[in-house]
Formats: C-alpha cells, sequence, structure tokens
C-alpha cells in the first residue's frame, strides 16, 4: 500500500497521530509512551545496522530536552493504542530559524502501510505552524545495500557518493517530494587501536611534522588559557579543510560565532546533557597558536560506543599530517580514560578524501551510507483530509 497522508492501514484500524508528552524523569506514571517512542527508534536501528548501537536510551533521549540551542518534540502514529511510528522533530533556536529537521522511525511490520506519509504530514504541518519553511530529513543505508548498478545508484546536487534507488526509504522521500542534497559516508573503527598500529602511525605523522607542533590534551571542559585559541579555531572553520560530521550533534548551533562565554556554555549543555568530550589539539610552537582540534564524544550513560566529533585543521597548515596525529593521539587518550569503548562511529563527507584516507589508515571500515534530503514548504500547506 502506497504510503498516502490520511490513510489506514486496513478498514479495521485507524491510525491516530498525537504528540508525546516528555516526562521529567523516567520513573514518572505517564513515561510510558515516551519509553513506547524510544523503543521504536532502537528496533528500527536493529533493522537497518544489525545493532542497536546508534539508538538512543531512554535517559539519553531525554536529556536531549535539555539542549539550549535546539527544540525538540515527538510526534508518534498509533495503532490500536500501540506506537507504531516516531518522528522526532528537531528546531533551532540560536540561528536557521527557518530549518526543521525530522527523523523519522516507522516499526518494520508497519512500514509501506501510509503511517510514514502520515506522520510527515503532520510533522511538516507542525514545522510551518512554527514558522519552519525548509525541511531536512535523512535516509540510512548500509554497505550492503550498495550496489556498482550505474541505474541503481542515485547521486545528489552535491556530487560524490549515492544512495540506493531500490531503497524504500528512498522511494519514500522522492514521492514526498523531497530532494537529495547531500551523501555522509558512514564508518566505524573497533577499541583499543593496535598498539604496533599507534606506534607506526605516530612516527609517520611526526616524521612529516618535524617537531614543529606540539599536542595538547582536555577532557570536556577546555582550560582557560585556551579558550580564547579554541574560539579563533572554531570561527575559523570555513577555512578549514579537514571537517569531519558528527552523529551525535554536539551542544551548540551550526553557524554561531564563538566566544569564551559560548564555548562554556556549550561545554556545560554538553555535560548536563550526559555527554563527556575527549579533545586533541595541536600547537604551532612557532606561532603559539592552536591549528588544528579534534574530539570524541562519550555518552555518559553508555561508555561502550563512541562518536567522532569535528576535526579541524587549517588551511595553511595542512600537508603536514596533524589529522592523522591528532586523531591517533585521541583515539589513545579516549581508550586511557574509558577503556569500556569498544567502538567509534564517525560520518564523513565522500569527497573529504584526506580525512577518509586518515580513517582507513586507523582501522575505520565503511558501514554504509546516509542520504540528506531537503524540501521547502510552500507559505500555506495543503488542508488534510482524512481520505486520500
Amino acid at each position: 500500500m502506497a504510503e498516502t497522508a490520511g490513510m489506514t492501514v486496513d478498514e479495521a484500524k485507524t491510525v491516530q497521530v498525537e504528540q508525546v508528552w516528555v516526562p521529567d524523569n523516567l520513573d514518572s506514571p505517564n513515561a510510558k509512551d515516551f519509553l513506547d517512542a524510544v523503543e521504536v527508534g532502537r528496533r528500527v536501528r536493529m533493522q537497518t545496522w544489525g545493532s542497536d548501537d546508534l539508538a538512543y536510551t531512554p535517559l539519553e533521549k531525554l536529556l536531549e530536552f535539555s539542549d539550549p540551542y535546539e527544540r525538540q518534540i515527538i510526534l508518534v502514529a498509533k495503532i490500536d493504542g500501540e506506537i507504531v511510528g516516531t518522528v522526532d522533530i528537531a528546531l533551532p533556536l540560536m540561528d536557521n530559524m527557518d530549518l526543521a529537521e525530522f527523523t523519522l522511525d516507522i516499526l518494520p511490520e508497519y512500514q509501506r502501510q501510509g503511517v510514514g506519509r502520515q506522520l510527515l504530514d503532520a510533522a511538516e504541518q507542525l514545522a510551518r505552524a512554527e514558522g519552519r519553511t525548509m525541511i531536512l530529513v535523512d535516509t540510512n543505508h548500509p554497505a550492503t545495500s550498495l550496489t556498482e548498478i550505474p541505474e541503481d545508484q542515485l547521486i545528489p546536487g552535491s556530487g560524490p557518493g549515492f544512495v540506493p534507488v531500490s531503497s524504500r526509504e528512498v522511494d519514500f522521500a522522492q514521492r514526498a517530494g523531497y530532494t537529495l542534497q547531500h551523501i555522509e559516508q558512514f564508518s566505524s573503527c573497533i577499541l583499543p587501536l593496535d598498539t604496533k598500529l599507534v606506534a607506526d602511525l605516530q612516527a609517520e605523522a611526526e616524521e612529516t611534522n618535524a617537531g614543529r607542533y606540539a599536542l595538547h590534551h582536555w577532557t570536556d571542559r577546555c582550560p582557560a588559557p585556551w579558550l580564547e585559541a579554541v574560539a579563533e579555531l572554531e570561527n575559523a572553520a570555513g577555512e578549514v579543510v579537514h571537517g569531519e560530521d558528527e552523529e551525535e550533534p554536539a551542544a551548540g548551533s551550526p553557524g554561531m560565532v564563538f566566544d569564551v562565554g559560548v564555548l562554556r556554555e556549550t561545554e556545560d549543555a554538553a555535560l548536563a546533557q550526559g555527554r563527556r568530550t575527549v579533545v586533541t589539539a595541536v600547537e604551532h610552537l612557532a606561532s603559539g597558536r592552536l591549528v588544528g582540534l579534534t574530539t570524541i564524544s562519550v555518552l555518559a550513560h553508555r561508555q561502550d560506543v563512541v562518536f567522532q566529533d569535528d576535526t579541524l585543521v587549517l588551511q595553511e597548515h595542512r600537508g603536514n599530517k596533524l589529522g592523522l596525529l591528532i586523531k591517533v593521539a585521541n583515539m589513545e587518550r579516549l581508550s586511557e580514560q574509558f577503556p569500556d569503548a569498544r567502538v567509534i562511529y564517525t560520518w564523513n563527507a565522500p569527497e573529504n578524501r584526506y580525512l577518509l584516507t586518515v580513517n582507513k589508515q586507523l582501522g575505520f571500515t565503511t558501514a554504509g551510507v546516509t542520504g540528506l534530503w531537503q524540501k521547502e514548504l510552500p507559505d500555506r500547506g495543503p488542508k488534510v483530509t482524512s481520505s486520500d
């Protein structure tokens, strides 16, 4: 059955879309819908990736609602009182005020039955009511679904990479009016790194940079003497040659201007959301300037799965294997501080050949791709009816 707004799963069962009440704590007697919605997300990720490494735990999801830079709303689809699908709606609060980001999850047994389209229509109406006109959604595709058949490759407007045309998610996004904008390559690496590999990579990087740079490390909060330097480095991100996207969005808003106060606020927000941050920065000794930075996020309530955040290296210092230097050092430090970490995940743009090469050296393997889709909403949405 095609996924169309207003459809029912069958003649006897009607889909009911409603907003989830977010409890103050997980022990609340009214927390059931919230817990069931989180479980839907876990089951969908099990279906897609074969594990729940990328799924929120209930506590992690609850902590997300304390983000001061983003308002979050959860809509659910119910059939006979059971939650069978969810859409998480993220509304930036500092900038990009025209934007809304959706994460749509439908239980496997209810896919292709109209539930997803009904939820998506409701989310679009809510976003429009909030004054948001640009919608972003993503689709996820494991490596086993990627083929070399050109006819099964949908290439984004940005160029490199593709998603499989034969994918149910791709078909759904296209029929809902979304356009594929960008591809991110999703990779994973088993931890800890092999001791000999670490020694070899460190020697390679140090031979190239020839003692002209020094490393600095911290966890969670930047040392006061480096605050202004880190703010300057973050603000120079537009000039950065190497950069990695992240699965778990960092506290803060894309495009914000960093200063000492903003940096401290983002650190506080990350800690409030149960996120630890392991950082390695690199200083150019001749100038005393920080010229590179890499961070890894650790969820305080699940430390076995960690996420590579941004890796930044200023353009004028490329060619010195600083990306390799700081990433090896930071992954080693991660394993020392968080010995339970068993796997690290990262997302990269396919055109970022340098960091893809570095990640391959470190032992990352491709797990799949994420397609980023965009839709611009009209000023006034169509009237929703109870039938096609």
